[in-house]
């Protein structure tokens, strides 16, 4: 069988969705391993046929190798474009963002955004073995069951999403496979009320949720503030798919207290000499005969000469290039909007408008709210740069890894939906949402599949703002004397895109196009964080430590200002780039069926990385009942 799968790509931050062609696998305990795959770095050592072939070697790419490798009876090769770094390179905590910093990214540049004041933005892709997991903040988060029911209800078209396989029901087993989860020490636990329940969690993977081994007490007075906000609810554990303010871990190995991501958990330390890896080495073209992907032609480098090696797959192809690169891959074979096709100079194979549409992200937004009368602490960036770094933190962790140098971003924030932030207009976006007509807020020539899906997902929105457990809102909490410096906006309505550059369409990277603000309504919600972050600063018990706002600034309160504020200050992306080979029905934009033949149609409200641990996995599964 001959076939052509996608996988879901961790993106940083916060995650990122990439084409799966594949499916999944049932998994074994992490014990036993011994040494690696065997490295690529010469074309002789190349077979000329795998299995399967999987494009990208990043957070979900390296999970599928190895659930499809852990029984010997399949060979795979993975093809990563990025190095295969000295693993102390990335896997120190210090602050999360300290990854931000790293070579191991694709330098990519967005389209200008005309809502943004024509500024283009970064669109941070992890580029090493080990993908944006071995970048990104290590928030170790899962959306609500709505998040995911959302999905089988746009694929089915209707009725329960619940009774899809990829609902909140079908998904659980799978998040709980994908990650091995460790209680919080007792005394840190205790120290500030750190709340879980483990029976959300499983404890077979190789790929760690853990704690850091410190925690500030600020945090409490912090968490305690949100009881005073009529609605907010505090779910049991951050896994239980609910929306609230809760704890949660972080993908850190507590033994070591360093990241746990795709490379330790399911590269390091295996040794099968079925599974491959060609690192160094770009995918340029996936070969198709009859409509069916039966391998790929790759570049590597070998001694300063460059090679093309063409390699087949018996199986499968599995794309898991992420949503930048899989629809630019899918393109470049031919595979795409004919349109934009031709004037890259690529033969269609199939006309597929869905590919490179759909495109979405996580925007934050700033709103700085200094407590005067607050225990000053260093912030996340602070533990990167120094600034106001006591000796005393350094010293803890030197001494027995501990201290403000175990934390990664925080482990604790408010996920919280529109009811809640905006109990009185909430209702208001709802109606003007489904009142759109939603093809004005997409490019003029886009495919009337395309307007189809768009509509699908913005009536499906509608009914979410409605709703007290989809979370729009998250803000993540520090413990500092600043609680948190942005707000994320976790269901953005507007659209982007990813598409070939038409004149150098085999050597540019894609042209990333965020679209943002496209949709006018992303204002209106945005103004409603703004008013709702100052609420919770303003109006609740923080009012006792003297809260003075630095941005936007007290001034600024018309709706007008505030748009003003908005559209010089918004970042378009949380980094995690989603949705352009989404998993919706052809007629709807759609790029692959219910066994991935692809994912994501919409982002989950949360970090996306869990999410993709979770998809691959049942992908595996997937793909093993499929061979």
């Amino acid at each position: 069988m001959h076939s052509l799968k996608q996988v879901t790509s961790c993106a940083v931050a916060l995650a990122v969705a990439a084409l799966s062609l594949a499916s999944s696998v049932n998994a074994s305990p992490y014990n036993g391993r011994l040494l690696q795959a065997r490295y690529i770095n010469d074309s002789s050592l190349v077979k000329d046929a795998y299995d399967y072939v999987i494009v990208g070697g990043g957070t979900s790419g390296l999970t599928v190798a190895d659930r499809l490798t852990e029984d010997g009876k399949a060979t795979v090769l993975v093809i990563e474009n990025g190095p295969l770094p000295d693993s102390a390179a990335v896997t120190e905590v210090r602050g999360g963002f300290g990854a931000f910093s790293s070579p191991y990214f694709y330098r990519i540049q967005s389209a200008p955004q005309p809502e943004l004041h024509n500024a283009s933005y970064p669109v941070l892709v992890g580029n090493a073995v080990g993908g944006s997991s071995a970048v990104n903040a290590m928030m170790t988060v899962r959306g609500t069951a709505e998040d995911y029911d959302r999905w089988g209800l746009l694929y089915r078209g209707g009725g329960s999403g619940r009774a899809s396989p990829w609902g909140w029901d079908g998904l659980l087993p799978y998040f709980k496979k994908a990650v091995a989860f460790t209680e919080p020490d007792p005394a840190v636990r205790d120290a500030v009320n750190i709340a879980y329940d483990a029976s959300y969690w499983g404890n077979t993977s190789g790929v760690f949720a853990g704690w850091p081994t410190f925690q500030y007490p600020g945090l409490v007075p912090q968490i305690e503030a949100f009881r005073d906000i009529p609605g907010v609810e505090f779910p049991p554990d951050s896994g239980s798919g609910r929306a609230g303010v809760y704890w949660h871990p972080s993908f850190m190995d507590p033994s070591k207290v360093q990241r746990s991501y795709a490379r330790t958990g399911h590269y390091d330390g295996i040794n099968r000499t079925s599974y491959d890896l060609a690192y160094n080495s770009k995918v340029r073209k996936i070969n198709l005969e009859d409509l069916k992907a039966t391998g790929v032609v790759f570049q590597t480098t070998v001694q300063n000469a460059t090679q093309l090696i063409t390699v087949k797959a018996n199986k499968e192809v599995i794309l898991a290039a992420g949503a930048v690169h899989t629809p630019q891959l899918l393109q470049l074979s031919g595979v795409g909007p004919k349109k934009q096709l031709d004037e890259a100079d690529i033969e269609t194979v199939v006309d597929l408008p869905g590919v490179g549409q759909n495109f979405q992200d996580h925007p934050m937004l700033g709103v700085t709210i200094m407590l005067r009368n607050f225990t000053v602490h260093p912030s996340p960036m602070d533990l990167i740069t120094n600034r106001n770094f006591s000796s005393w933190a350094k010293e803890m962790w030197a001494k027995n890894r501990t201290g403000p140098y175990s934390l990664g971003i925080g482990n604790v924030a408010a996920w919280l939906g529109m009811p809640v932030i905006s109990p009185e207009r909430h209702e208001t976006i709802a109606s003007k949402l489904e009142a759109q007509d939603h093809a004005a807020y997409l490019p003029p020539d886009t495919d009337p599949t395309v307007i189809a899906g768009y509509k699908a997902q913005m009536n499906a929105l509608a009914t979410s703002i409605r709703s007290t457990n989809t979370a729009f809102y998250s803000l993540t909490l520090y413990g500092s004397n600043v609680p948190a410096g942005s707000t994320v906006f976790l269901h953005p309505l507007s659209r982007g895109s990813v598409r070939l550059n038409p004149s150098t369409p085999s050597t540019s990277e894609p042209i990333v196009d965020y679209r943002t603000l496209s949709n006018p309504l992303d204002i209106e919600i945005l103004a409603e964080f703004v008013r709702f972050t100052r609420a919770y600063h303003f109006n609740t018990s923080l009012a006792a430590y003297d809260p003075h706002e630095l941005l936007p600034g007290s001034d600024v309160t018309s709706d007008a200002d505030l748009a003003t504020y908005i559209r010089r200050s918004l970042s378009p992306s949380e980094y995690h780039p989603s949705g352009t080979a989404a998993m919706l029905p052809r007629e709807l934009g759609g790029v692959v069926d219910e066994q991935l033949k692809v994912v994501m149609p919409t982002l989950p409200g949360a970090n996306t990385c869990q999410t993709v641990y979770a998809i691959a996995e049942k992908a595996a599964d997937l793909i093993k009942a499929d061979a």
